[in-house]
């Protein structure tokens, strides 16, 4: 999970599984249990302007997660929610938040946090969207914009706030953030949000906040320590939650290029793009100057690619996933920052040029593509010393703790391409990644 060990830290499946077990069997007078699933949004008792707003913006049935998490939200209770990236996590929250809201009053009672200026402003886009017969006011408060605009758009009055963390607690100290008529607390991609980096922040803000507030806590993994850190500020919480074992990528196909040498990528990436017909895809490595480095290098042998990543400003961040959105550019190189921040339907292609450093990183990587049920694809560059990286994701993604690598059907196919001598005709065969594993790591 990002932000929560060092580059390079050991990742223990087994006491990972051991410890979140203890959490979530240990502790279950912490938990409410919530069986109940609606399986359209006619059912769930929302007001007529609210779904109008969910059919316009072009929800036919609701996803699982949607199913059953949007009712006890609804009812004001405190909810844990996890599922994978795409499955419409955000539209829950959203549904919820607008099902709850008090139009006549016109301030702020809902307060969402994000980990990313991007991610927040995504929420913000579809908040609005979904709330658009409702006439809700929403404002985005992240760094890198005006502090002077975000204290003239609060006075003025808004219904939802979401932000970042920094920008946030920087309003509510001034005041400019009334945090009376706050009702609702949500935070987005939890895991992120309740790492080293953002805890304290989370702690300063939430002791701002009326003491009897709803809180909502949202993620596409769930580990122990966020659960345990929930405990400070939830009560009796509906958990709605996917263990780790169980977490799927269905729709998205997983393919790895075998790649002797790092010095090798560069080429790889060039001839897939010269021999694949792509839509749009991001391209993920691991750190900023790699980022631009491969941008030039890209740019230099004629593709047309963008880039962004934590060191450009705001404006610059906006317009270039501005331009992506739309599709005028169709290629986006990126780091692990923004992996949460990019919700694009058209993406069908996400590139790992560098494996994550860290395993929880890839279920955000690669849910990317496949985005609310759609087809994608991940391929992976894969060289030698990456291989203990990509035996921890396998075990991470394709297989069941129970499960032996010998009880695995094997009907995903990855794709190894062994670049030898940079020639299209170096793809030597389809095979099973589960039975190369059961060989090699037995």
């Amino acid at each position: 999970m990002a932000g929560s060990a060092p580059e390079g830290t050991q990742f223990d499946a087994r006491q990972f599984d051991q410890k979140l077990n203890e959490v979530l069997e240990g502790q279950d007078e912490f938990f409410t249990s919530y069986d109940e699933v609606h399986d359209s949004f006619d059912a769930m008792g929302l007001q007529e302007n609210l779904l109008r707003g969910i059919y316009a913006y072009g929800f036919e049935k609701p996803s699982a997660i949607q199913q059953r998490g949007i009712v006890p939200f609804c009812q004001g209770l405190d909810v844990i929610q996890q599922a994978q990236s795409g499955t419409g996590k955000t539209a829950t929250f959203c549904s919820g938040v607008l099902q709850q809201l008090d139009f006549t009053l016109v301030q702020c009672q809902a307060l969402v946090l994000a980990p990313t200026r991007e991610l927040a402003q995504q929420i913000e886009k579809v908040m609005r969207a979904l709330g658009d017969y409702l006439g809700v006011k929403v404002h985005a408060c992240v760094g890198g914009t005006s502090v002077r605009e975000d204290q003239r758009i609060l006075q003025a009055g808004v219904h939802v706030v979401v932000g970042t963390p920094g920008r946030v607690f920087d309003m509510l100290k001034r005041q400019s953030l009334r945090a009376d008529s706050i009702k609702m607390f949500v935070l987005d991609e939890a895991d992120e949000m309740l790492s080293r980096g953002f805890k304290d922040q989370i702690y300063d803000i939430f002791q701002l906040l009326p003491p009897k507030i709803q809180v909502g806590v949202f993620s596409a993994t769930m580990p122990p320590e966020a659960l345990e850190i929930t405990r400070k500020f939830m009560s009796k919480p509906v958990r709605i939650l996917v263990k780790r074992d169980e977490l799927t990528l269905e729709g998205i196909k997983q393919f790895y290029v075998n790649v002797e040498k790092e010095d090798w990528k560069l080429e790889t990436l060039c001839d897939l793009y010269e021999t694949l017909a792509i839509t749009q895809s991001v391209i993920f490595v691991n750190t900023r100057r790699k980022v631009d480095w491969l941008t030039d290098k890209m740019r230099g042998r004629d593709h047309t690619v963008s880039a962004t990543h934590g060191d450009m400003d705001q404006n610059t961040r906006d317009i270039i996933m501005r331009e992506f959105r739309s599709g005028s550019s169709r290629v986006l190189i990126t780091t692990d920052l923004l992996a949460r921040g990019i919700d694009v339907q058209q993406v069908s292609l996400v590139i790992n040029y560098d494996l994550p450093t860290q395993p929880e990183n890839y279920l955000h990587r690669i849910g990317r593509s496949g985005r609310f049920g759609r087809k994608g694809v991940a391929i992976n560059f894969v060289t030698k010393d990456d291989e203990r990286m990509f035996c921890l994701l396998t075990l991470l993604i394709c297989c069941e703790r129970e499960k032996k690598f010998a009880d695995v059907t094997g009907e995903e196919r990855f794709f190894v391409y062994t670049f030898n001598n940079l020639k299209k005709d170096t793809i030597i065969s389809l095979i099973s990644f589960y039975n190369f594993f059961k060989v090699q790591y037995s």
